[in-house]
Parts: C-alpha cells; sequence; structure tokens
C-alpha cells in the first residue's frame, strides 16, 4: 500500500497541544508511560499465547529494551504488536475519546469562572502513547502483530496529523523510536539521552514491571595482568554490556512466609529513606470487588513536623507494579497520616488524577479495608503487647486524639473506632491507662470519668481541685497535652459514664458525705450572698461569677469554668492558636472553711465598699490565675499589691 496521511479532528489537535503543555510538570513521565504499554501489549501475547502457542514464533522469552543513539531514543517489546486497523484504534484513540465533549467542558469550566485547570480536567483523560510528545520533535512506530505477516510504520510530529505505511518488520512487537526535542538530549536533569539519566527513571518508576528492562551500557574493566592483579596507571577497558534495569519482582508480591523480617526492614529503608526500623509492618492481599496489594509501616519515629502544614501524607500507589503516585493522601484518613507505604492495584488507572481519587469506588473501598487492619492491629498490640503499643502512643497518639476531635467537625464517626485505642496517665496507676482499665476500676456507684488538665502530671497532683477526688481514692485521668480535652470532648461518654473536669461546672460527687457538705455550704452561701456579690462586683468581667467552693479542702481559691462553654485550658488553646475570641466563662470559687475567708467577712463587714475588699478580691483572682498556670493581666501590680500587704504585717 502506498503511504497514508491521516488527518486528526481539529478539536483533536487543540487537546493534544493542551495534553503537551499542560499535563505534567516533571516531563519525565512518558518514560513510565511508553514502557507501561510495552508492558501491557506484552501481558496480552502472554494470555493469547495460553492458547496459541504459535503466536510467539518460537520465542517465549519476553523483554523490553531501551536505545539511546544521539538524539534519538528508543523503547522497544516483543510483545502482541499492531496490525493496521489496531494501529488506527490504538494509536488514534485520542480521536476517540471523548475529546470535542471534552474541550466544551473545559471552555465552559472558565466561563463559568471554575477553579479547574486544564491540569486538572486533562488528568481524568488517559494520554498514555501521546505523552511522547512532550519530549519528542516526531515519533516512529514500527510494529507487527503476532500471528501476522505484514508489519506497518507510524509516524508523527504531533501536529495533528500522522502517516501510515507498510514495512518488513522482521519480528512481533511493537519499537517505538522518538526524536527528542534538543532541550531533552542536552545536559542537564532532563537529558534523556543519557543512559544514567534513563535508569535512573526505569528505577523510580518501573522498577517492579515483571519483564526485564534492559539496555546497552558503556562499562569499564581495568586492566588485569597474567596473575589476575590489577595493572596500575593503565587505561580501564571499555565494554559494552547489556544491563537489565529493573528489579522485576516486588517485594510485596511475593508470598508473606517467604519474606524475613529483615527484608522487610531493608525495603522500608531503603524505599522510604528511613534510619531506623519500622514500629509495624502491615502485607495483604485482597481479591474480590476490588483486587489490591498493600505493603504499609509505621514508621518508628515520628517526623518532626508531623502536625505542621509542610507535612505531606500519604503512600505510593502502584497500578500492577507500575508507580503512579508518591502520595496519595486520599486512601487513608488524616489520622493515619504517620502511616507510610504502598498498594498496588490493577484496578487503579495509571493516569489517575486527584479529582477521580476522591469519586473512585475502588479507593473508596481499598482505602475503608486498610483503615480497619491498621486499626485492628493496634488494638492487637494493645491486648497482647502492651510496651510495644505504648511506644507507639507516644510517638502517634496524639493522631489518634486529633482524629476523635476533628470528627466533631468533619462528621465522620471516628470516636467509636478509636476511643478504645486512646490512653491517658493516671492518678492510681501512675502510669497510662485505657477507658476500658479506667472503666472496670470505677467505684460502685460513680457515674462520671474524672480528669484534669494541665501541662505535666507535677502540676495537676499541686491543683487544689484535685485534693479533694485524691481523698475520696477517685481516680483522675490526667490530660497533658492541649488537644485531650478536645478529644474527651468528642468522645462525650464511654460505656454509659460521661466525662467531668474537676475544673468545670459543678463537682457533684455522688456520695453521702460530699452532698451533706454541699448543703452545708449552700447555708453558708445564703448568709454571704452580700459579700459574694460584692467581690463579683470587684472583678467586673473578668469572672461570671463569685461562689463558694464545694471541690476545696486545703486550698483558698481556685478558678473553674462554666459547664456549658469552653475549658480554661480550651481558651489557652485557642489563644495559642490566635483564636483569642474562644473565651470560657471563668467563675471564681472561694473555699468557706479557709481563714482567707474569714478575713474577707470582716472586712466586708467593716466596709462592703472598702477600697481593701477590692484590692482583695483582685488578689484572690490573680492568685487562683497563678494557680491554672495562667499570668495575671498585670504581674506588676499583682507584685505591688502582694508586697504592700507583706510591708504592713
Amino acid at each position: 500500500m502506498a503511504k497514508e496521511r491521516h488527518e486528526f479532528q481539529a478539536e483533536t489537535k487543540q487537546l493534544l497541544d493542551l495534553m503537551i503543555h499542560s499535563i505534567y510538570t516533571n516531563r519525565e513521565i512518558f518514560l513510565r508511560e511508553l514502557i507501561s504499554n510495552a508492558s501491557d501489549a506484552i501481558d496480552k501475547l502472554h494470555y493469547e499465547s495460553l492458547t496459541n502457542r504459535d503466536l510467539l514464533e518460537g520465542n517465549d522469552s519476553f523483554s523490553i529494551h531501551l536505545a539511546v543513539d544521539g538524539n534519538k531514543l528508543t523503547i522497544a517489546d516483543n510483545g502482541i504488536g499492531m496490525d493496521k486497523q489496531d494501529i488506527v484504534n490504538d494509536l488514534g484513540t485520542i480521536a476517540r475519546s471523548g475529546t470535542k465533549a471534552f474541550l466544551e467542558r473545559l471552555r465552559e469550566a472558565k466561563e463559568n469562572g471554575s477553579d479547574l485547570s486544564d491540569k486538572e480536567l486533562i488528568g481524568q483523560f488517559g494520554v498514555g502513547f501521546y505523552s511522547a510528545f512532550m519530549v519528542a520533535d516526531s515519533v516512529t512506530v514500527e510494529t507487527r502483530k503476532a500471528g501476522t505477516s505484514q508489519g506497518f510504520v507510524w509516524e508523527s510530529t504531533g501536529d495533528g496529523a500522522y502517516t501510515l505505511d507498510e514495512a518488513d518488520v522482521a519480528a512481533h512487537g511493537t519499537t517505538i523510536t522518538l526524536t527528542l526535542k534538543p532541550e531533552f538530549a542536552g545536559s542537564g536533569e532532563e537529558n534523556f539521552a543519557d543512559s544514567d539519566r534513563l535508569s535512573a527513571l526505569v528505577k523510580k518508576y518501573s522498577d517492579y514491571i515483571r519483564y526485564p528492562i534492559t539496555m546497552n551500557v558503556i562499562v569499564e574493566e581495568p586492566v588485569k595482568d597474567k596473575d589476575g592483579k590489577v595493572v596500575e596507571g593503565a587505561e580501564p577497558i571499555k565494554k559494552d554490556e547489556l544491563k537489565t534495569l529493573n528489579s522485576m519482582q516486588p517485594l510485596w508480591t511475593r508470598n508473606k512466609s517467604d519474606i524475613t523480617t529483615d527484608e522487610y526492614k531493608d525495603f522500608f529503608r531503603h524505599q522510604f529513606y528511613e534510619w531506623e526500623d519500622p514500629l509495624e509492618i502491615f502485607h495483604t492481599k485482597a481479591e474480590g470487588t476490588v483486587e489490591y496489594t498493600a505493603l504499609l509501616f509505621i514508621p518508628g519515629s515520628a517526623p518532626y513536623n508531623l502536625y505542621y502544614t509542610d507535612f505531606e501524607p500519604g503512600v505510593q500507589l502502584y497500578s500492577r507494579h507500575v508507580f503512579i503516585m508518591d502520595k496519595c493522601k486520599d486512601l487513608l484518613p488524616d489520622y493515619l497520616r504517620f502511616v507510610k507505604g504502598l498498594v498496588d492495584s490493577p484496578d487503579l488507572s495509571l493516569n489517575i488524577s486527584r479529582e477521580i481519587l476522591q469519586q473512585s469506588r475502588n479507593v473508596k473501598l481499598i482505602g475503608k479495608n486498610l483503615e480497619k487492619n491498621i486499626l485492628k492491629t493496634l488494638a492487637r498490640k494493645l491486648e497482647k503487647n502492651r510496651e510495644e503499643y505504648e511506644k507507639f502512643w507516644n510517638e502517634y497518639g496524639k493522631s489518634l486524639k486529633i482524629g476523635i476531635y476533628s470528627s466533631m467537625m468533619s462528621g465522620e464517626n471516628n470516636v467509636d473506632k478509636l476511643k478504645d485505642l486512646v490512653l491517658f496517665y493516671s492518678s492510681k496507676e501512675g502510669k497510662l491507662v485505657s477507658l476500658k482499665e479506667y472503666r472496670e476500676r470505677m467505684k460502685d456507684g460513680q457515674e462520671k470519668i474524672y480528669y484534669a488538665t494541665g501541662k505535666d502530671k507535677e502540676t495537676i497532683d499541686a491543683m487544689p481541685q484535685t485534693e479533694l477526688l485524691r481523698d475520696r481514692d477517685l481516680e483522675v485521668l490526667y490530660l497533658l497535652d492541649p488537644v485531650d480535652e478536645f478529644a474527651v470532648e468528642a468522645i462525650r461518654e464511654y460505656d454509659g459514664k460521661t466525662f467531668h473536669s474537676v475544673s468545670r461546672g459543678d463537682l457533684d460527687l455522688e456520695d453521702e458525705a460530699f452532698k451533706e457538705e454541699k448543703k452545708k455550704n449552700e447555708d453558708i452561701a445564703k448568709t454571704n450572698e452580700g459579700l459574694l456579690k460584692a467581690v463579683k462586683e470587684a472583678l467586673g468581667t473578668k469572672v461570671t461569677d463569685v461562689r463558694l467552693s464545694n471541690r476545696l479542702k486545703s486550698g483558698a481559691v481556685c478558678l473553674v469554668a462554666d459547664a456549658a462553654g469552653p475549658s480554661l485550658a480550651m481558651e489557652q488553646a485557642f489563644a495559642g492558636a490566635d483564636n483569642p475570641f474562644m473565651k470560657a466563662r471563668r467563675i471564681l470559687e472561694i473555699n468557706p472553711h479557709h481563714d482567707l475567708f474569714g478575713r474577707l467577712q470582716k472586712i466586708y463587714a467593716a466596709d462592703a465598699a472598702s477600697d481593701k475588699l477590692k484590692e482583695y478580691s483582685g488578689l484572690l483572682y490573680d492568685q487562683a490565675l497563678l494557680l491554672e498556670g495562667i499570668l495575671p493581666d498585670d504581674p506588676v501590680a499583682f507584685a505591688n499589691k502582694v508586697a504592700r500587704m507583706m510591708a504592713k504585717e
């Protein structure tokens, strides 16, 4: 047949131009696409040959070969190959893949002011073979389909047209030759005519292709004498050697029983640039609705920036052992952001975009299965290997607590998934305990799980609010991280028992002695109503109420928050996050059995409107602030007041 020239549709030319200039910022991806196509072609021949061995033409050794000659790069395979109709269908796919509708959608998006970029939209269309034009001025394809005798040559410069001619092609398969653009055949990182660069790209993107990817490389061997010793100063001998660039069998495709722990650890360190052994390894394979293999790790130590915006979570994605994405953050929930690893699934497209990831049923199903598997493993570790679990908790517990808290805003129900994995320090145990362990030790008739917030255990032990609970041998959970109280607020209750802060609302202990003491304090408050009102007026808007305390034993004063709003600890956390508007409703509590209260009564009785009462009120408030670890509004004025009082003594 005479050489034929085929014109693409006008819309196809527009789309090709758009793809070449917009789809990838790293043009190196073209090699991955072409090698992946070659692997698919070999897969097809391998499958067809199971029922027709003649298709192999006596050669059942499959491979993909790369070659460089000046500015020409060749990718050849001995796969199924193409006949004329295949060429029109496969290499003309771009003309048949909804091009016109796609361009109309793109125009509509721009006219409507959509923030979808060309790159984001084009990501939903497979580019495959045509990615070659990102780096090539022209592309030539020589091919012959297995089982046929006629070969063909396809050529195009990516300008919207191609030529097709018959040719003598010795063996079945496809050879693609790229005439590289000058900027991609010179020097630098984007020199795709450099064998070392090509080797690195194969290792990066196609290391686990199941067929050998070969290339002839120049190697140097030292000159040796007849005794086998290296001759010093002699010019090395240069040899052309056929080298296999890929390892072919991914670790994760092997049977778990055949993989040693050291092999897992070595792979983890090499693949993810880690220096420490992982805390946990998850190697799972699933078949059925969706097929995938996952190899995940929990690193030995949390990265320093795990909770900062510059940290990039996500696992690597592969499709049939071909690398397609480095940081897929849509697979696992954010509270598992510390997990590293990879997922390999034949059900994922090589050109999957962020938008498709978010909508993909397969991705969501894989993600849910992996999440469930990770949580089940952690629960088992908590039960069977407490020391190892606590090591994990000390590194990553904050992530799980953030996951509980964030579910309040995201609408996801992470509470039920995570509440049994949470640990807090205990006043009774002096170590980390689970909510289940606390619940099992609760006293008969105890209806609340008590907790206290502070920067460390020593600070909480010194809090006057915890003294009464200690005297009654009631266990208190120590919340030492700013996120802890937010997590507890999200959990709300555990096994029918609600959480109760020692520094919020009324303490409301269940025993009769407490109720009797509370009744006495209420009677004292009635007879001192004027005094409490005067103290509140002296403090103004600093507090919402001043009342006698049912929780203080030896302490003179404390500051608590209204149960309906944020706690003082929450207020400080919000302030640290540049949100000063989330304020606790502060309540000043005074111990009616402390000598200081008797002093206040005498001052009030002598002169209810005296400056001395106002000064004492301010000192009490500042003292309560200090007990909470909060600086007084005016530290200098506070120091001066204390100095004046000491001088009077």
